[in-house]
């Protein structure tokens, strides 16, 4: 479900998430798109920030550019922060700059685990816990790793409130099959799904089944690994961005995605503050209705 500003503040006022809201209205009447996580109504601004590159030495001057991104990403309305113990030190990097920022009570953060072992799932989610400032608001198990087994956990840990949400991911088509019989096997409140103009496998199955089962989708590869921006290289924006508020094209291919019926949020990795204001742009806006989201497949489809 996506939610205007103004819807935004009616659904506040009517079902007590004032306070919660509150972050992410803006000021002034420009609309801001917003994505309601089916199994809890909490609402989350639409467009997230996937963390693959933020890795480095905390003690270095290299950081600072991941501290300006971070930091631009939560001034322009950003919560929703996508990482991993398998991405380097993101985990560590990330909740440093959290704390120094002091963005970690606005942050909503996701992570994962990958262990068939159930001891070493638990050891690897204490350990991004520590990583991470003590705080996880959505833990997924990574591309099916032992999924049945840390799914127990996962669903145990969340009835004790260490974290609110549990989910699973993949990046693979080829996993697009587990994806349906985990959402029909276990009480998920997040899928997270490989989905671009550039790849809409997605789209077929997968997608309708997270909506008809009330699961929110974080989609990663958004921009079809750089394909999409290879595909439309020297090219101008086409006549009915405009009509989506659309300035870049990195815009197109997002609103294109959050604008699916689904709940969707994607979560583009950048590293750098350049990108990451051009991103959130994309919460900014209108969105393209059915017939122009299909207009947007053929217009990409002719240039392949």
């Amino acid at each position: 479900m996506k939610l205007t500003r103004r819807n935004l503040i009616r659904f506040a006022a009517g079902s007590g998430v004032a306070a919660m809201a509150a972050p992410w209205a803006l000021a002034g009447e420009e609309t801001v798109q917003m994505t309601t996580i089916p199994s809890s109504g909490e609402l989350l601004p639409a467009v997230g920030i996937g963390t693959v590159g933020f890795r480095g030495d905390p003690a270095a001057a290299e950081l600072a550019p991941l501290r300006e991104t971070l930091a631009i990403f939560f001034q322009l309305g950003g919560r929703l922060i996508d990482t991993s113990p398998n991405y380097g030190n993101s985990e560590t990097v990330v909740g440093l700059l959290l704390e120094e920022l002091e963005l970690l009570d606005r942050a909503f953060i996701a992570t994962k685990v990958d262990r068939e072992d159930r001891q070493a799932g638990i050891e690897r989610m204490e350990g991004s816990f520590q990583r991470l400032g003590g705080r996880i608001d959505l833990m997924q198990v990574h591309n099916f790793i032992g999924t049945r087994t840390q799914m127990e956990t996962l669903a145990a840990w969340r009835g004790e409130g260490r974290f609110r949400y549990i989910g699973v991911t993949t990046h693979r088509d080829s996993q697009h099959r587990d994806l349906e019989q985990a959402m029909q096997n276990y009480a998920l409140d997040f899928i997270q799904v490989n989905y671009s103009l550039a790849d809409r496998a997605a789209a077929k199955t997968v997608l309708p089944m997270a909506q008809d089962h009330g699961v929110a989708v974080l989609v990663n590869r958004p921009f079809g690994r750089g394909r999409l921006f290879d595909t439309v290289r020297g090219r101008e924006l086409p006549p009915w961005a405009p009509d989506i508020d659309a300035a870049s094209w990195g815009q197109v291919f997002l609103k294109y995605l959050i604008a699916h019926p689904a709940a969707t949020i994607p979560i583009p990795g950048t590293t750098t503050p350049r990108h990451v204001r051009d991103n959130l742009a994309a919460i900014r806006g209108r969105l393209p209705d059915a017939g122009l989201r299909r207009e947007m497949e053929t217009y990409m489809d002719r240039l392949h």
